[in-house]
């Protein structure tokens, strides 16, 4: 399955429209729908697509690395580098009188003069995948979720749950308009992170079997084993009843 086929399909599971989508993530509209028909061109380059993806996949529920690594393995850019060599025969940019060597001189000159050309057409060639320039939201807004280095900063009224299951349980996640992000069972060993503006709302069936982190805050287990809990996670509110 294709990464735009995957993301309208994790989407429609969730009932959700591209505008619903487009307003929690604070992803253009125009970008969720040219990524759901594998049109990647106005996301800017492969940096901010991968950040779109994790954006995305991360809302949904759905494990985002293999999104990712399909999106590379397909779309991602491949070019390899240009070569000096390739495109330059620096003894033929100043030949000497008569088929004489050049003096040491002249060959360093014609060098540096090859080094910058190529530098200029490797700028070119790189197009917007070269302009990359830190922006975005984080885990839970647009262009957010990229957990990694240079990952956009968190939105300042998103609230970012993360969920780890210990063993298997069911979860229901709303956010502050009571709209479903996410229902049903989080696999043992499988962590999630659901993100909404102002605040997420969680219902846990085991609450022993699950650990959350709100807003980068490690909250541990919410209960004991086979106990059902219910929790409103806010902007600046940790964790309340």
């Amino acid at each position: 399955m294709s990464v735009g086929a995957a993301l309208s399909e994790a989407r429609q599971n969730a009932e959700l429209t591209v505008s619903q989508l487009s307003d929690r993530t604070n992803i253009r509209e125009t970008i969720i729908h040219g990524i759901e028909r594998d049109d990647f061109s106005a996301c800017g380059g492969d940096f901010y697509a991968r950040g779109h993806i994790r954006a995305i996949a991360g809302y949904l529920g759905v494990e985002p690395d293999p999104i990712i690594r399909e999106y590379d393995d397909v779309h991602a850019d491949t070019r390899p580098p240009v070569r000096a060599a390739t495109v330059f025969n620096v003894n033929n940019l100043f030949p000497g009188k008569h088929g004489r060597r050049m003096p040491n001189w002249t060959m360093a000159a014609a060098v540096a003069l090859a080094i910058v050309v190529i530098f200029a057409i490797v700028r070119l060639l790189g197009g917007s995948d070269a302009k990359t320039t830190a922006a975005e939201a984080p885990v839970g807004a647009s262009d957010a979720k990229v957990h990694h280095a240079k990952a956009p900063q968190v939105a300042r009224d998103v609230v970012v749950v993360k969920a780890s299951a210990v063993k298997p349980a069911w979860i229901n996640v709303r956010d502050a308009k009571n709209h479903r992000i996410f229902q049903g069972t989080l696999e043992q060993g499988k962590t999630v992170t659901w993100t909404a503006k102002d605040k997420v709302k969680v219902v846990i069936g085991d609450a022993g079997a699950v650990r959350l982190e709100v807003n980068g805050k490690d909250l541990g287990t919410l209960g004991r084993d086979g106990q059902t809990v219910r929790r409103s996670f806010g902007l600046g509110i940790p964790s309340a009843r």
